[in-house]
């Protein structure tokens, strides 16, 4: 079974680098053959790229988060152009907007969001979409604006009738350890019912850890448990379902095999 992890802090959860790459190891001893590491801000990226540099099935994604809007770092939009061309840099993200943390004004956040979108789309690379109580604003800017690589709502928290809408876009919905919740009945319906083609999974550790390990901190080896619980949902073995999930993931980032 080969699972891969489409979004995953591995900077939250050690800053030790020996302690990275044990967690980025073990995942791969839990078939998670493959992981995008995201970074909040271009710091971070740079750092855990140089420390994770020799595991080839670590992937990276390279972009300034709204948490960063008022901070994104001096000349950031050539730091971002620069550190797009390293080796197995897949992305920009994870970009978009956050309303619930009111990180500076909402229109700082989507002046950063723009820019990093038209960024994506001269670089020729996908989005990885980070959207919190923002998702009108969020779909209404992709309209115009989304790359033709197309993007990612990671840690899908609408509805059905928001996939529906999302899914009329270059989108993609990857679904988080929230899934497993009990109560998150709309994602249980919005993972049961969308095109099985359009879907990924993540672990956004160390967040979102699968209701199995509630209480632990997350870490991308927990990834098959997200993986069975949709699995079974969808009336497929886990093995399909990962295989197909990993077949979507090297498509989009159009990683070779």
């Amino acid at each position: 079974m080969r699972l891969f992890d489409s979004h995953a802090h591995i900077g939250l959860i050690t800053e030790d680098p020996i302690e990275q790459l044990m967690v980025v190891q073990e995942a791969k001893q839990e078939d998670v053959s493959g992981i995008v590491s995201i970074c909040n801000n271009l710091r971070d990226f740079y750092q855990v790229y140089e420390n994770l540099k020799t595991e080839d099935h670590i992937y990276h994604s390279i972009g300034v988060s709204p948490s960063e809007v008022s901070r994104p770092g001096d000349d950031w939009e050539a730091s971002i152009t620069e550190g797009s061309k390293r080796d197995r840099v897949v992305a920009i993200g994870e970009i978009g907007l956050d309303y619930y943390h009111k990180f500076g004004d909402r229109d700082s956040q989507v002046e950063l969001f723009i820019r990093q979108l038209d960024l994506a789309q001269k670089l020729d690379l996908p989005v990885i979409i980070h959207n919190r109580e923002a998702g009108s604003d969020v779909l209404e800017i992709l309209k115009e604006r989304l790359p033709d690589r197309g993007g990612i709502l990671h840690c899908y928290s609408e509805d059905y009738a928001y996939a529906e809408r999302a899914l009329e876009l270059n989108l993609y919905i990857s679904f988080a350890g929230n899934v497993t919740y009990r109560n998150a009945r709309n994602l249980h319906e919005t993972a049961k019912q969308m095109p099985l083609g359009r879907m990924f999974i993540e672990s956004e550790s160390p967040f979102m850890v699968p209701a199995a390990y509630r209480g632990k901190r997350n870490k991308p080896s927990y990834l098959k448990e997200t993986a069975a619980f949709i699995a079974e949902m969808r009336e497929m073995t886990v093995e399909e379902f990962s295989e197909t999930i990993y077949q979507n993931s090297l498509g989009f980032f159009k990683i070779k095999d």
